[in-house]
This record gives structure tokens, sequence and C-alpha cells, in this order.
């Protein structure tokens, strides 16, 4: 009976599941015993099992290692995940209090401008700043109309230097043409060329007036005029903040409203550093702006009236030398256009 049995068994093909055990046989149950304990005493080349009951024991305590390693992997996706899961809510959370923040600046700020437009709450004022700021924005329109006229006289002037030019030209061509004419159209023809040179200079010199006004309205007062509004939102806060700190201490003094008003009077002492340090920002700002103002303004000013006194008395020489003194460059010969012209 043994040796048949072994037999069938050296013979027989042993389906195998994926998870090592093993499939139903048309046998009896002695071979489908002795094969279950070769199967749980013998090595299994494909897993490795835990077996619980000994030597010959059920398959019921079997653990198979594709099952632990597909949990590990379960529980390391699951870590990884709530570790990107908690990242993003830390994220969440930081533009949240962000948002909290600006959202009661803007209230306390809004609350303060309305109260100051409607005369209910108070402001904090520096005369003197004030007035010379004001002074500073006068000033900057009045330079930006002096600038518009600068560049519009510019356009001007070059067309008429165009025009000069064009007509000596024609002078000059009638004037090989026209044997009769010849002298006339001659001078006409020189006169129209040293009108169109003497043009020339000066329009070098109006471009240099217009590109120093611009460079003073536009890029140096316009700086000012930023840290002016940076110090105007400074001040608003720095009130709104004031008003919220004497609003607390004007109400009960338990723990709860000690406690806000301890963080009402930090919140009101940064806004204070903040508004001081702009306030200081802004007085050296206004005082460098108004030496560079008067040094470019003198320098400017004086240019601009010898270059137009000495082109209109049709003095050629102390065109040239104006232009000298104040280093302006003339574009150089054959250009058609004036440099500021050309970088509108």
């Amino acid at each position: 009976m043994t040796d048949s049995i072994m037999s069938k068994a050296a013979t027989m093909e042993i389906p195998i599941n994926s998870n090592g055990d093993t499939g139903t046989l048309p046998e009896d149950d002695g071979l489908e015993q002795d094969l279950q304990q070769v199967m749980v005493s013998g090595p299994n080349l494909n897993e490795t099992s835990i077996v619980s009951g000994g030597y010959g024991g059920t398959t019921e305590g079997i653990i198979p290692t594709s099952s632990i390693k597909g949990s590990n992997l379960h529980h390391s996706g699951s870590s990884h995940s709530m570790m990107a899961e908690e990242a993003t809510r830390g994220v969440a959370v930081e533009k949240f209090d962000i948002m909290k923040k600006w959202g009661i600046n803007t209230y306390k700020c809004t609350k303060q401008m309305l109260s100051e437009r409607f005369g209910r709450g108070s402001r904090t004022v520096d005369l003197e700043l004030e007035a010379q700021i004001d002074v500073l924005r006068d000033t900057k329109h009045k330079y930006e109309n002096i600038l518009r006229l600068a560049q519009a006289l510019t356009t001007h002037f070059y067309n008429m230097v165009q025009t000069q030019h064009a007509l000596g030209d024609a002078f000059a061509d009638l004037s090989q043409k026209s044997p009769e004419l010849q002298d006339e159209f001659g001078y006409n023809a020189e006169t129209q060329k040293l009108l169109c040179k003497n043009g020339e200079t000066l329009l070098g010199a109006i471009n240099f007036f217009v590109s120093s006004i611009n460079t003073l309205v536009n890029k140096t007062m316009e700086d000012t005029l930023m840290t002016i509004k940076l110090y105007e939102n400074a001040r608003l806060e720095f009130d709104a903040y004031r008003a919220d700190l004497e609003e607390l201490s004007m109400g009960p003094r338990d723990a709860a409203a000690l406690a806000r008003m301890e963080t009402a009077q930090q919140h009101f002492q940064i806004h204070k550093d903040k508004y001081e340090r702009l306030r200081s920002d802004v007085t050296i700002k206004l005082k460098f702006l108004e030496e560079n103002k008067v040094k470019v303004m003198h320098k400017q000013l004086l240019l601009f009236h010898n270059a137009i006194s000495a082109y209109f008395a049709g003095n050629q020489q102390q065109l040239e030398q104006t232009l000298k003194q104040f280093n302006v460059k003339l574009k150089p010969p054959g250009a058609e256009k004036p440099s500021w012209l050309e970088e509108q």
C-alpha cells in the first residue's frame, strides 16, 4: 500500500496555487495528509511560511511572506500619503493665517479711514512734513507741464529744421539749373543750410534739457512719492492700531481683556516703529530731492537760456560754446531725428 502511494506521488503532478497551498487531489485522505505534511515540513522555494502547531500542523497558521510584503508596502504608501497630506494641511493653515491677518488689518485700516473722513476719529499729523509733501506734489505737477511743453517744442522745432534742410536742397538744385538766378538761389541755399546746422545744434541742447527734466520728474520725484505713499499707509495703520488700543484700555479689565490689550500693545508698537522709520525716510528723501532739484534746474535753465539766445541772435560760435560748456554731445552727422524722438 505504501509503495503504491509513493509511486503515485512520484508520478502525479501536484498543482500549487498562488499561496503555496495544494490543490484538491482526487485521491484518498491518507495521500492528501501525507502530501500536506511534505509541503508543510519541507522547504518552500516560492515563499517562507510561519507555521503554528508544530510539525504536521494544519495550514490555518501559515502566513505567506507575500502577504507581509504587501502589508509593508501598504503601510509605507499610507505613511507617505499622510506626510503629504500633513504638509498640504500645513501650507493651507499658513495661508489661512496670512489671509486672516490681512483681513484684520484691512478691516482696522478701513474703519480708521472712514472715521477720519466723517470726523469721528483722530489722526496723527506732522504739520511740517505734510506741508513739504504738498509742495512736492505741486512742484511735480508744474514740472510735468514744463516737460510736456519742452517736448512739444522739440517736435515742432525738429520739423522746422527738416523743412529748412529740404528747402536748402531745393534752392541748391535750382541754382545749378537756373543760370539767370544762380546767385540768388545759391545765397538762399547757403542761408538755409546754416540755419539747419544751427537748428540741429539747438536741438541737441533742447533734447538734453528734456532728458534731464524727464529724469527729475519721472524717476527722482516719483521715487520720493512712492516712499511718501508707504509712509501714508503706515500712518493709517499706526492710527488704526492706536485707536484699537485706546478702545480696549477703556473696557473691562478681566483676564481675557488684559490678554487682548497686551496683544494690541504689541501690534501698536510694531506699527509705531514702522511709521517712525518711514517718516524719517521721507524727511531725508525730501531734503536730498530739494538739493538735487536746485542743482539740476540751475544747470538746465542756464543751458536752455544761453542756447536759445545764441540761436536766435545768429551767433553760431556762442551756441557751440554753450554746448561744450555743459558737455552736451550732438548726434553724429547724417542722423535724421533727434535722440528724444527716437526714444519715444
